[in-house]
Order: structure tokens, then sequence, then C-alpha cells
């Protein structure tokens, strides 16, 4: 064994002794820091225990139209008026530790990190009572470290000038429940239907365990997972001191009603809109449900009262009040994609869900006019004919054979134009343009046009087999209104937060994805559901509202056994209509075949009332006018009884004259050289 030599001892001496006085210096730095951190505390004073605020919801003119449904704001309650087995159970399971530390458990800090290592992940907490409340206290929506290192700082600023009970009290009234429901009141009421003052032990052991995951342990959502974080709380309970064991046992044994019913204010302004405001809130803005609720949020949105108020006015009017068919309404500003209004059935607080957003329905012949935007890119015009007849499609793969009928079974037996086909909605037409197509182009297009649902690739799915949303549905024919640009479906334009902040405001964008040429002469050949002129073998499909309509409008409706469907536009304002039973059952009755449209033409007229008579406007190229024969798609002549002035892609038009009506006459050909000057009451009334 080597003694150490003396210089070696004196060398080692001196690297202790430096080691002793940098850790000595580094002692005294973090103490004066320390002492700094609480001075500055101490000079701050005490925090403002700022109670949440309500978010507030308002229309496109400023009104209030809403707020937040915050249990914490109405029911902000005192430790006194608190059951002791809920305070008692939660101080048990949250922080053992909470009445003798400073805001900070050393000890439990130790032991999640130690925990945390073992396990090579974050596995368990340390965050004590008072940290918990100092960040419901904070209203941002970041997880920065400055804002933890906030957070920390705002712990002692609170366990420096409030007792143990204001902080406690505090931390009840906002921590949150689920299901909406912040502070203890709010949840007890929700919950167990009782003020929090008169929870028994077994329902303020259940309640207690909800804040770790109200997704996981809400009874309402597991009553297994419930119970199981019930008992542990009670076990707690029992370890600390606060219950004996039998009464542990007792409690847990104990049969609890639940309620689920929130007792707060009834929304009563378009609460279907708000729903779907608070979603986007959520899943667009990607703010937490808490901000939402209690971050007093300004949140400026996109409905037109007066539109709304027509959209609820309508249904109520038409559909029968003995009826079980429910209502899916959207209207929107094709320019900008706002939503103006919306309905998502027609009682809310029987049944919240959405049917305009959430529901997805067979959407019938409205599919068509994406159909027939494909088939326009494939060369066909509104003069395309095909043959209208009973059909049977027959293939080659194995594929069953298919025979899809027109409407009460009447065919043209002979040829009919595309733009014929769209007006009476003849299914034969619809079906041979899909298959020649290829039933991946209808597939395509779909997606296009910003359809987000999984589509079938058969031939049925030219008459609308597979399920759309409503709200996608309209936003489909908005593209169609605006000239071919895909504009979101948009419910809010600005948020502010509490202190007034702009956090998020709406930009605008409009990406082109159709050809505007086209997009126009397809919105042309939709006015013709309302154009008497083209009535053949069966009548136009908006033949039954059309003396209702004082302005052009472009639409289509469509129908399966279970649904019903308009959707339709003019320049201003696009709005998809669906009426339907929600268990599918089919629709029988005649007048409730008509809802869907009868709303739709009422709301357009009320919604656009006051507001001035536009046409839809040509582009200014790609397009050419002619008058054509609507019965053969030619060049009409002056011997025609029936002459239809009709857009078509520059270089598509027809170059044939009609011959059926010809009476030794020439054609009409100075006519059709001026056709590109239109008078302006043609503009407005193109069927006249």
């Amino acid at each position: 064994m080597e003694i150490m030599t003396d210089h070696g001892f004196r060398k080692t001496v001196k690297y202790l002794r430096a080691f002793i006085i940098i850790s000595l210096i580094g002692m005294i730095c973090m103490l004066v820091l320390f002492l700094g951190i609480l001075a500055y505390a101490k000079i701050l004073g005490a925090p403002p225990l700022a109670v949440p605020q309500s978010t507030l919801f308002y229309a496109d003119d400023g009104t209030l139209i809403g707020e937040s449904n915050s249990g914490q704001k109405r029911y902000w309650v005192g430790l006194k008026d608190i059951s002791p087995d809920l305070v008692n159970a939660t101080v048990s399971i949250e922080d053992k530790s909470f009445y003798s530390h400073h805001g900070f458990d050393l000890k439990r800090i130790a032991g999640a990190v130690l925990a945390d290592i073992q396990a090579f992940a974050k596995v368990q907490g340390a965050s004590t009572i008072t940290q918990q409340y100092a960040r419901n206290l904070f209203l941002e929506h970041d997880k920065t470290w400055n804002r933890k290192l906030h957070e920390a700082f705002y712990t002692i600023r609170l366990e420096m000038n409030y007792s143990k009970d204001d902080i406690l009290e505090g931390y009840l009234n906002t921590i949150y429940y689920g299901n909406g429901a912040y502070g203890v009141e709010a949840a007890s009421k929700y919950y167990f239907g009782k003020k929090a003052a008169d929870l028994t032990l077994a329902e303020a052991s259940m309640l207690a365990g909800i804040p770790k995951g109200p997704g996981l342990y809400s009874p309402l959502a597991s009553m297994e997972n419930a119970k199981r974080r019930q008992a542990i709380i009670l076990a707690t309970m029992v370890k600390n001191g606060y219950i004996q064991k039998d009464t542990a046992k007792t409690a847990s044994a104990q049969a609890l009603t639940l309620t689920g019913i929130h007792t707060t204010q009834k929304v009563k302004v378009a609460p279907y809109f708000q729903d779907a405001v608070k979603n986007a809130l959520k899943n667009q803005l990607h703010l937490d449900d808490r901000t939402i609720a209690l971050g007093g949020l300004k949140v400026f949105t996109t409905l037109d009262l007066k539109q709304q108020e027509a959209a609820e006015r309508q249904i109520q009017q038409y559909v029968s009040s003995s009826s079980e068919i429910q209502v899916g309404l959207v209207a929107m500003d094709p320019k900008n994609g706002y939503l103006k209004a919306m309905v998502g059935g027609r009682d809310y607080e029987k049944s919240p869900f959405n049917r305009a957003v959430q529901a997805v329905r067979q959407p019938g012949s409205t599919i068509k006019p994406l159909l027939y935007y494909a088939a326009l890119e494939q060369g066909f015009t509104p003069s395309s004919t095909m043959r209208s007849e009973y059909t049977t499609f027959h293939f080659d793969d194995g594929q069953a054979d298919y025979t899809p009928h027109n409407f009460n079974n009447k065919y043209a037996d002979g040829e009919i134009t595309l733009a014929q086909a769209l007006a009476v909605s003849d299914n034969i037409f619809a079906v041979k343009t899909h298959l020649f197509l290829g039933e991946e182009s209808l597939i395509e297009t779909a997606k296009r046009f910003g359809l987000s649902t999984k589509m079938a690739q058969v031939p049925s799915l030219a008459l609308g087999t597979s399920g759309v949303r409503v709200i996608e549905m309209a936003n489909a024919y908005s593209l169609l209104a605006n000239g071919g640009k895909r504009v979101n479906p948009t419910l809010i334009t600005r948020v502010e937060d509490y202190n007034g902040h702009v956090i998020f405001e709406k930009k605008q964008e409009a990406k082109k994805v159709l050809d505007p040429a086209k997009a126009f002469v397809l919105t042309q050949m939709l006015t013709g559901i309302f154009d008497k002129k083209l009535n053949g073998y069966a009548k136009v499909t908006g033949s039954t509202i059309m003396n209702d309509l004082t302005r052009p409008y472009a639409g289509k409706s469509g129908s399966t056994e279970t649904d019903s469907w308009m959707i339709g536009y003019s320049p201003q304002l696009v709005t998809a209509v669906w009426a339907g039973y929600d268990i599918g059952k089919p629709i029988e009755l005649t007048a409730e075949k008509t809802y869907a449209k009868n709303i739709w033409a009422g709301f357009m007229e009320e919604a656009l009332e006051g507001k001035p008579v536009k046409a839809f406007t040509a582009p200014k190229e790609g397009v050419i006018g002619v008058y054509v024969d609507p019965a053969n798609g030619k060049l009409a002549t002056k011997d025609c009884p029936v002459r239809r002035f009709t857009y078509f892609v520059a270089g598509t038009e027809p170059t044939e004259y009609c011959t059926d009506h010809l009476k030794n006459a020439e054609p009409d050909t100075k006519k059709q050289k001026n056709n590109k000057k239109v008078p302006w009451y043609k503009k407005i009334m193109p069927w006249s």
C-alpha cells in the first residue's frame, strides 16, 4: 500500500477546500435567489383569486347570443358549504400533506422522480393542491416552461398570502369534473342532483375520483372504473385517518343514483350552432375544455340572427308537430364559407345530436351535379344526349345486374339531353354517365368538392347511395355558386382572450379547384329544375315550389327511401336541407316528402328578403350562350316552339340546327350571331 506523499496530500486538501468554497458560494447564491423570490413575492402581495369567467358568443352583428354554462360562475360555494367527506376525500387522494407543506411537497417530488426513472417514463405526478389551483387560475393556452415557472411563482404567492382553507376552497371551486361541470357545486348537481353540502361519503368519494380523468372515471362513462377509483380513495381515507375501515366498506357497497342533468340555464339562441362553435374551438383552434368554458373568451361568430330565425320558423311552419321526422339545415355565404344559419334538429333539449354536421345520410340525386361536373370535364355538354328507357345493366366481372328506376317509372323512351336529364332527375341518364366516365370518377370528383365520407365504387353511387353530411353538401354546392373556389365552412371570425387580446382571426382563403366556365355552365343547368320550358315526359323537380320563388336560383332535390333533400343557391346564399327519420325509417307520407323543398324555398325567400336580386354572372371568358331547342339540344330556329338560352363551354356549343319544326323557313341566323348580347332581363330570368 502506497503512502500518500506530502505533496499529494496538500493537493487533495487544496481541491477539497476549493470544492467546499464553491459549494458554499453556490448555496449562498441559491439562498439569496430564494430569498429574493420570496421578497419579490411579498412585494407583489396577494395574487387575485380570479374566478374563471364564462365565455361569450356573439352573432355577426355583435349581438350576444350565448355564454358558456359555467357551473363555477353560477355555483361558487364556501368551504363550509361543501360536504366534509368530499373535502377529506379530495385532500386524501390529491395531496395528503396539504396542511403541512408550503406549496411544494419535496418528499413527493423526489418519490415521483425516482418512480419515473425506474419506469423510464412519466408515471407519477407530484403536483400539490396549491400548484393545481395555481394552474387553474392561469388562462393561457400554452404548455411552455415559461408558464410552468409562472405557475410555480404563483404557487409561492398563494401560500404566502392566503390560508390553506382559502386555497382549498378555490381549488374545489375551479377543478373540472367532466361533462361541463366545473367546481364541486356544479358537479354535485350534475351527477347526483344535490348540493355539495348534502353529499354522502359514498357520493363524495366517487366524485373526488373524477378529476384524475373525467372521461375515464366518470360514473356516466364507466361505472366499473368509477367504483375502482372510489375504492382507492376510501382506502386512502382510512390510511390517513379520516374514516374507519367498516365505514369505508359500507360506503363502497352503497348504491348510487345518478342524474346526469345540468340545471344551468338552457341555451335558446341557435343551440346547435353554438355547439358547433364550441367543437370548432376545441378541434380547430385546439383550446381545452376548461378554457372554452371558463376562459372568459369573446367568440365572434358568423351567425346571422335574421336567417337563423327564418330557418327555425320555416321548419316549425312546414313540419307537423306530430311528426317524428328530423331536419338538418345549413346556410352559408358561398363567397367566404361563413355559416349564416344552422339547425341540427327540431328540439335541442330532447336531442342535442347535430344532424347538420354529425349525421351521415344518403344524398340521393343531390349528388348528380358532382357527377355532371365530371362529365363536363370529359367533353359532355348540356346538349349531350342519351336514351332514357327502362334499362337493366349487365356486367362482365360477375357483378349482379342493376336495374335503376325513374320516379314513378316514367321514361322518355327516347333521346334526352343532359340539361333535361338534370332538370327532371332522370336516373337512367345518370347511371349511364357514371358508367361511361368510370365509377372512380365520381369518387375523385366528390373529394375535390370537399366530401370526406367514404363512397362505394358501385353503379348506384350516381343515385346517391353513399352517405354524406349536410354541411359538406352545402359546401360542395358553394363551389358552383362562387365560380369554382373552395371555401371552408366557417363559424368563427375572431376570438379574444379574457384580456381582450386577439388569439384567433379568420383569414380569407379561397382556392380555385373547379374550372369557372364549367362551374357556370353547370349552375345554368341547375336553374333548369325551376324552368317550365324543360318539361317533357316528366315535370322538372322544382315544379312544386317554382311559383314561390321570386329570384334566380340553381339547385337540386334528392330523395331515397329514407332521406329527402333540397340543396340550392343564389349568388348570395347556398342552403342545404335534409329531412328524415333518425332510425332510417322510410318516408311514406306525401307531406313529409315535401318538407325539404318547402323549407328550402321558404327559407331562401325569407333570408334574402330586402337584398338585391342578383343573377348568376357568366365568367368573362370561356363560355358562350346560344338558343337551343331544349327537347333535342340543337340550335333553335324561329320555328321552334320553345327556345331556351343555354350556356356552353366555349367551343362545345352545338353547330347543328333543329329541323324538327321547320316550315320551309330559314334558321334565325341573325339572332344566332347576336346571341352573345343577352338582354338584362334574360340575365335575371333566364327562363323567360
